[in-house]
């Protein structure tokens, strides 16, 4: 056989952006090898005529930091096409660490990214130290898809500073020498770059703010200046942008950027707040300056609504707080389900609910205005009198009623969406123009985290179902939306070895059937280490999944082959 693999008679969208072109592609040893008219036949072929082929997708904010360590499969990521995940964002890992602190990151893990203590600590092996030492315990490992490892703050500080950095005191001079040496360390060890966050919202489990909160800009840059002296690496930055202020933050991120000289993104969100609903377009005028000055900087964006999904399966439903509702929490879903369609403590439910006092979260889980059912088809841009509120009022009853019948319906497994960023108005148009931005890359989907509550991790199959077909306005071109998580996101992190479908790159690829496209409802599975709880959301339309020249997913359904690695660090472009 002349090749590996021919994919044949496939609409292509090779990743730059251009118009679709009928094409085979041939594979040999890992690289595609030939695109065009492909004479030459293959030890396995696919038909891929009427179908879409695209290069792998490369998702750039991930946390699967713990997953790996114990699984061979990034799941849900590789359900969606992703071929390459980046680990280690918000300044949360677990390298470099030692062992009096590996509770502690733990415990950050568990807080910011609402992955259970109990599979951590069951999952982990800590056969390391330092992070090059994380590394090599990875490398080697058999996955579905390649991953790449960002250095987290967090635990950087921690272990340089121990218990001050959970203080949050400001590093010393001797600290920052130390975390920037770890820092470049690091880097030539393989990492891909490093990240960091300053939002209040990131805290332990504990309730503790993450020790990277209140970091100075000396000692951001001279970690930043790590990297410069490795001369590799991207730097990856979430911020709440309010202290001091919006312009103070992000000029001190362009002082950061212009110092080391290397790559850098930072989350952009639409808030919900009357005053700050406004605050990503300013973000993103500013972002726009710098890189006119020259500067390597770029907004991370989501396709759509960032919120958490509501029901009697996840973490949190709109009686979580509730005390009749805290006496069955821990019951099995079936047995909820049978005590909550009693009349007698549904009564007491929706009495409880409508109590005066309500604290934080409470308000936040019965601000029905803005929570959605899901739909047994997922609809991420309802509109506004689709809401659990709007519908109450039709109906003329309490809103917690709806909400009530709404989480009991499916025995108990439907969700409600409740968006807190990307939404202030009801509508996607916002993301539309973050996503149409040319100093934006899509990320923030999460792949890995937030298991209880959010399942984002689908945002590249949204991004080409919803913007590519079935938005009734404002969609974008298929090709062009396969640009941008493809080659645009591969470049941003370093990759330059692929995300393109050209000969010389690393054969990374995608088979779709666009007619068939979709996301699935998200569902539960007990599947993490010690049977812990995540939540799962599978695709339709993926006809092929290819890592490396192998399939390893056909029509969603994994194959034997495992032929991801660990990516260490930035990777060269082919030699054409």
């Amino acid at each position: 056989m002349d090749f590996d693999l021919v994919i044949r008679g496939g609409e292509l969208a090779d990743g730059r952006g251009g118009p679709l072109r009928r094409a085979d592609v041939a594979v040999r040893d890992g690289l595609i090898a030939e695109v065009g008219d492909v004479r030459g036949r293959g030890r396995e072929e696919i038909d891929a005529h009427g179908l879409l082929v695209t290069p792998g997708f490369v998702d750039v904010h991930t946390h699967y930091d713990g997953q790996v360590a114990w699984d061979s499969r990034m799941q849900p990521s590789s359900w969606h096409g992703v071929t390459t995940a980046v680990m280690g964002n918000c300044g949360v890992g677990f390298a470099p660490v030692r062992a009096a602190d590996r509770d502690r990151l733990i415990e950050l893990m568990e807080g910011i990214e609402d992955i259970p203590g109990t599979a951590l600590h069951v999952g982990l092996d800590w056969r390391w130290e330092s992070f090059r030492e994380y590394l090599d315990a990875l490398d080697g490992r058999p996955y579905d898809i390649d991953v790449a490892a960002q250095l987290p703050h967090g635990a950087l500080r921690m272990y340089v500073m121990g218990e001050r950095a959970a203080r949050l005191e400001p590093a010393t001079e001797d600290d920052i020498a130390q975390m920037r040496h770890l820092a470049a360390e690091a880097v030539r060890a393989g990492a891909i770059g490093f990240s960091t966050s300053r939002s209040i919202n990131h805290k332990s489990i504990k309730g503790d703010p993450t020790p990277t909160l209140r970091a100075t800009e000396a000692e951001l840059t001279g970690i930043a200046m790590g990297l410069a002296d490795a001369g590799k690496g991207v730097f990856q930055f979430i911020s709440d942008f309010d202290v001091p202020s919006l312009d103070e933050e992000l000029a001190m991120l362009r002082r950061v950027a212009a110092a080391c000289g290397r790559p850098m993104s930072f989350t952009l969100l639409q808030r919900h707040s009357a005053t700050a609903s406004e605050d990503w377009r300013r973000l993103l005028a500013l972002t726009r300056e710098a890189v006119a000055d020259g500067l390597q900087i770029r907004a991370q964006v989501a396709p759509r609504p960032v919120g958490v999904l509501l029901g009697l399966q996840g973490s949190r439903n709109p009686f979580t707080t509730c005390p009749s509702y805290k006496a069955i929490a821990a019951l099995p879903l079936d047995e909820r389900v049978a005590r909550m369609r009693t009349p007698e403590l549904r009564a007491r439910l929706l009495q409880e609910i409508g109590q005066p006092g309500k604290d934080m979260l409470s308000q936040r889980l019965t601000a029905f205005e803005r929570i959605f059912p899901l739909g047994d088809t997922p609809n991420y841009e309802p509109s506004r009198e689709q809401s659990l509120a709007a519908i109450a009022q039709r109906q003329g009853r309490p809103a917690a009623e709806v909400a009530y019948d709404e989480i009991l319906r499916n025995d108990g497994r439907a969700f409600l969406l409740a968006p807190f960023a990307n939404y202030a108005d009801f509508s996607l148009d916002a993301c539309r123009d973050m996503i149409a931005d040319d100093n934006t890359v899509i990320g923030l989907g999460d792949g890995g985290a937030h298991v209880g509550v959010i399942s984002d991790a689908s945002f590249p199959t949204f991004l080409l179902s919803h913007w590519g077909r079935d938005r009734p306005t404002g969609r974008f071109d298929v090709s062009w939306l396969v640009r941008r998580q493809t080659l645009d996101t591969a470049r941003t992190v370093g990759l330059f070895d692929r995300g393109l479908v050209a000969p010389g790159y690393k054969a990374d690829l995608n088979v779709i059937d666009m007619t068939r496209l979709a996301v699935s409802l998200p569902v539960i599975a007990h599947d993490l280490p010690a049977g812990g709880r995540r939540l799962l959301q599978r695709a339709q339309g993926y006809v092929a999944t290819v890592v490396s020249g192998v399939p390893v997913y056909r029509e969603g359904e994994a194959t034997a082959a495992l032929p991801g690695r660990l990516v260490r660090g930035p990777q060269a472009a082919p030699v054409q």
